[in-house]
C-alpha cells in the first residue's frame, strides 16, 4: 500500500472508530485511579482503583484483538505480533492525579462540549492511551487482511503508576527487553526529545508549632502540582478578619476562624499563569497577626518559596541552552502531630543538580528552623533529535498540521525518560486556542479537544507505519 492509500484508509478508520474511542475513554475515566498504597495488596500493589482501570484497559486491549499480558498488576502490555519478535512500543498509563477541587464539569466522567472532551484523564492519559490501542487495532485490522505480519512486534505498554513513582516500568524492565524504540503520548506535540530534571523534596518543622494562634495548616493534593486551595485554622474572631481577593474566611466554632485561600491550580512543570493558594494563605495570616512567633518561621518559609517560580528568590534560579530555565513550586502543606510539612517540586536543567538542590534547600530549612529531606530526583533525560526515529515522527506531525515540526525539551516527566531509546510524542497542542472554560492536565476541568484526538491517532498509525520501515535491529 502506498502512503497516499495508507492515508485515506486512516482517515475512514479514525471517523468509524471515533464514538467508540470516546465511550472507551468515558469507562477509563469514570474510574478514579489514585494510587492507593495504603490499600494495596498482592495483584493490585498500586491500590484497588488503579489495578481496576489497569483491568478495564486490558479488558479494552483484548477487545480489540490484542494478545494482553498483564505483569501481577504492576503494568500490562498488548501486543500485535510482527514478523520479528523484536519490537516498537508506545507506553501510556491509566492511574491519574487526585481529582482535587474546582471542578465545574464531572470530574469522573466524559463531557462533550464545543468539541472538547472535559474529565480527569481525557488529557493526562487515558484519552491518548485509548488511542495507542486503537492505532495498534488498525494494523490488527490490516494484518488480517492481507495475512501479512509487520516488521517487528508492536506493543502497546499499559502503565499504571507514572503520576507518582513510575516503579511500574522497573517491574516491567525485569521481566521484559527493552524495546527497540518506544513513544509515549502524553505531552506536547511535536516531538519532546528531553525532560528536564524531576526534583521532590519536604521541609518540616523540628517541633510541633500548631498549638498558638495558627492550629492547622493544609493545601494542595500532590507535590507535583501547583494548588489551587489551602486553608488554615486559626484562633481568631471570623467577623473581624478583613476581607481580601481571593480569601475567604468562616467561624469554625471554639473561637476559631478558617482561612481558605483560593488559587489557580496547574502542573508543577507549567507554572505559567498559575497563581498558588499556600503563598496566598501564608501573606494574609502574616499580614493580619495570625501567626504567632513559634509558627512564623515556617510562614516566613512558605512566603519565600511561593516569592517566583523560577527558584531566583531563594538562589535556586539557574538554566541551560537545552532545557531552558528551572522551575520550583510549592506543592502540599499538611499538619501532623502538630507539625507543619512543606513539600517542593523542582524541575532542573543540567546546569544544576539534585545534590546541588538538596544543599540549598536543606540551608533554607535551617534559616527557617525547618529540617529537609530529598523525595525524589530525577535526572535530566535527552535523546538526539536528529536520530532516523524522531526524524520519523517530526514528518508525519509536519504533514498532518502544515506546521515546522521541530523537537523540544520539557520540565514534565513521561515514561520515556525510562527507556534506553524513547520520546514523548503529543497528543496536546501547546499553541492551541482553547476556550477559557478548557482546564489543563493536573488541574480542575481538565480537557482536550476531539480534533486534536482525532488527527492524534491519524499521526500515531502513520507514524508507527513508517517506524516499522526503519532498520532498527
Amino acid at each position: 500500500m502506498n502512503e497516499e492509500e495508507l492515508k485515506q484508509r486512516v482517515d475512514a478508520y479514525v471517523d468509524e472508530v471515533w464514538e467508540d474511542v470516546v465511550e472507551d475513554i468515558r469507562s477509563l475515566v469514570r474510574i478514579e485511579s489514585v494510587e492507593d498504597l495504603e490499600h494495596a495488596e498482592p495483584g493490585k500493589p498500586w491500590g484497588p482503583k488503579s489495578n481496576e482501570a489497569l483491568v478495564e484497559a486490558e479488558k479494552i486491549a483484548s477487545r480489540l484483538g490484542l494478545d494482553v499480558t498483564d505483569l501481577d498488576g504492576y503494568i500490562g502490555y498488548a501486543d500485535l505480533a510482527g514478523a520479528s519478535k523484536d519490537y516498537i512500543a508506545t507506553i501510556a498509563h491509566t492511574d491519574i492525579v487526585p481529582l482535587g477541587l474546582g471542578w465545574t464539569f464531572p470530574a469522573l466522567d466524559v463531557t462533550r462540549k464545543d468539541g472538547y472532551l472535559i474529565g480527569r484523564g481525557v488529557l493526562d492519559d487515558k484519552g491518548p492511551f485509548v488511542l495507542s490501542l486503537y492505532a495498534a487495532h488498525f494494523f490488527r485490522r490490516q494484518v488480517e487482511a492481507t495475512g501479512q505480519k509487520l516488521p517487528y512486534t508492536l506493543r502497546c505498554i499499559i502503565g499504571n503508576n507514572e503520576e507518582t513513582s513510575m516503579g511500574d516500568v522497573p517491574y516491567y524492565l525485569a521481566r521484559c527487553p527493552e524495546p527497540l524504540f518506544c513513544f509515549s503520548p502524553d505531552a506536547d506535540f511535536p516531538v519532546i526529545c528531553g525532560e528536564k530534571g524531576v526534583y521532590q523534596g519536604e521541609f518540616s518543622t523540628n517541633e510541633p508549632v500548631a498549638n498558638g494562634t495558627l492550629v492547622e495548616l493544609d493545601g494542595g493534593t500532590v507535590a507535583n502540582a501547583i494548588p489551587g486551595l489551602a486553608t488554615a485554622l486559626v484562633r481568631a474572631d471570623a467577623a473581624g478578619l478583613p476581607a481580601a481577593d481571593r480569601i475567604e474566611v468562616e467561624d469554625a466554632g471554639d473561637g476559631l476562624a478558617r482561612v481558605s485561600a483560593h488559587g489557580k491550580g496547574g502542573h508543577a512543570s507549567l507554572p505559567a499563569g498559575t497563581v498558588n493558594a499556600i503563598g496566598l494563605l501564608a501573606r494574609y495570616l502574616l499580614a493580619n497577626g495570625l501567626v504567632d512567633d513559634a509558627a512564623r518561621p515556617f510562614v516566613e518559609l512558605q512566603v519565600a518559596l511561593t516569592q517566583d517560580t523560577d527558584g531566583s528568590h531563594i538562589g535556586l534560579a539557574t538554566a541551560d541552552e537545552k532545557f531552558g530555565p528551572l522551575t520550583c513550586i510549592a506543592g502540599t502543606v499538611r499538619t501532623k502531630d502538630g507539625r507543619f510539612f512543606q513539600t517542593i517540586d523542582t524541575r532542573y536543567p543540567t546546569s544544576t543538580t539534585g545534590e546541588a538542590v538538596t544543599k540549598l534547600m536543606g540551608a533554607l530549612g535551617r534559616e527557617h528552623g525547618c529540617g529537609y529531606r530529598c523525595l525524589e530526583d530525577k535526572v535530566p533525560f535527552y535523546i538526539d533529535p536528529s536520530s532516523p526515529q524522531i526524524q520519523t515522527l517530526l514528518k508525519t506531525y509536519g504533514e498532518y498540521t502544515g506546521r515546522e515540526a521541530r523537537a523540544f525539551c520539557i520540565g514534565g516527566g513521561t515514561y520515556a525518560r525510562k527507556f534506553k531509546c524513547a520520546c514523548a510524542f503529543g497528543p496536546h497542542e501547546t499553541n492551541a486556542d482553547e476556550p477559557s472554560w478548557v482546564g489543563m492536565e493536573h488541574g480542575p476541568d481538565e480537557g482536550v479537544s476531539e480534533e486534536d484526538l482525532k488527527r492524534a491517532l491519524k499521526i500515531y498509525i502513520v507514524s508507527i507505519a513508517r517506524l516499522m520501515e526503519l532498520d532498527l535491529a
